[in-house]
């Protein structure tokens, strides 16, 4: 029992308490074309703490929903921007 509850102790200790997933929408004015949204959505994907995209090509936009302790906005829009898609940010929500 003191082994358990010294597991969670340090594992309360080491984890972010502030933690939280937040969702942002995306401008990604260079889509233009069918394909575009599936590459934006597969950058996206491969940022680590990335729960959830949906990519809207006649809004030109991305919501994403991710970990803040795991992923930042400026990740973000890296990868889209790593990916030929420069974006920016015009929402955030908790």
């Amino acid at each position: 029992m003191k082994k358990l509850l010294a597991l969670v102790v340090l594992d309360a200790m080491t984890s972010p308490l502030w933690a939280a997933t937040q969702s942002v929408t995306l401008s990604v004015p260079g889509m233009n074309c069918a394909a575009c949204p599936i590459t934006v959505k597969k950058a996206l994907t491969k940022v680590s703490g990335v729960s959830t995209i949906d990519v809207n090509l006649d809004q030109r936009e991305a919501r994403v929903t991710f970990d803040d302790a795991k992923a930042n906005v400026e990740a973000l829009t890296r990868a889209t921007k790593d990916a030929g898609y420069p974006s920016t940010v015009v929402g955030a929500a908790k």
